[in-house]
């Protein structure tokens, strides 16, 4: 079935408003799905992978600083979705880049950060350079890197399966490093691109023409997870009339 963008988007903000995220939480997550999937990235896959998860990372401990300086910040996320931290993460970050000139942040135990991407393409728009760098995987192992110039409205990806060889020097699966800076224009590549397999690189303008054919024809998703999507997002709407029927004889 096909949703419009903003169908989509405010069924999302309701499934995370049911789960607890704040106003600005629930608004970064939709966000950055949407953003996703508008540009031929997935967003959805990553989302479905993520449900059985919204609930325990409400429970768990937010984000801590582990470190921070005047060009630095290390979060330890506790295992918890780039959803519900990396938006606010780096635009600290870009905070410290205006200020310092370059500034770097680390993220730990953090899943799904190929939420990152939508945060990136901010950074463009907000004229500042910026890439970032992840490895997802256990018995298979991917490597990521994504990277976008000041002013840029859309970054570059690519993503290459680890050979063998190079997974022995594979860093920490759960951590992402992203690099920011008004200073210079950033870009990156992968050190295994050419030993690794199935290597997937999208540019600035395929991310564009995704965008501009997802607003014309709508997103494509499974029924399934639209209901799914939907009945988590009907507590908030449930509560909400429950609210006004009390508040209505005041």
């Amino acid at each position: 079935m096909y949703v419009s963008l903003n169908e989509l988007s405010a069924a999302l903000r309701r499934c995370f408003e049911a789960n607890g995220y704040s106003v600005g939480q629930y608004e970064d997550a939709a966000n950055a799905i949407v953003w996703l999937e508008q540009h031929g990235c997935k967003g959805l896959d990553e989302l479905y992978r993520s449900l059985p998860f919204l609930e325990t990372d409400q429970v768990k401990p937010g984000s801590q600083v582990s470190y921070e300086d005047a060009s630095s910040l290390v979060l330890e996320c506790t295992g918890r979705s780039a959803l519900n931290c990396v938006a606010a993460a780096v635009d600290l970050v870009q905070v410290k880049a205006r200020h310092a000139g370059i500034a770097t942040l680390t993220l730990h135990n953090c899943h799904n950060r190929m939420f990152v991407m939508k945060a990136l393409a901010d950074c463009g728009r907000r004229g500042l350079s910026a890439v970032a760098y992840w490895q997802n995987g256990s018995d298979v192992i991917t490597e990521h890197t994504a990277a976008i110039r000041a002013g840029d409205s859309y970054p570059n990806y690519a993503r290459v399966e680890l050979s063998p060889e190079a997974q022995g020097e594979a860093v920490e699966h759960q951590s992402l490093t992203l690099l920011c800076t008004r200073q210079l224009n950033l870009t990156s590549s992968l050190r295994n691109q050419r030993q690794g397999k199935g290597l997937l690189e999208l540019t600035p303008a395929q991310l564009e023409e995704n965008g501009r054919l997802a607003l014309d024809q709508g997103i494509h998703i499974d029924a399934q997870l639209w209901a799914s999507i939907n009945d988590i997002g009907n507590a908030v709407l449930v509560e909400n009339s429950e609210s006004s029927r009390q508040g209505a004889g005041a």
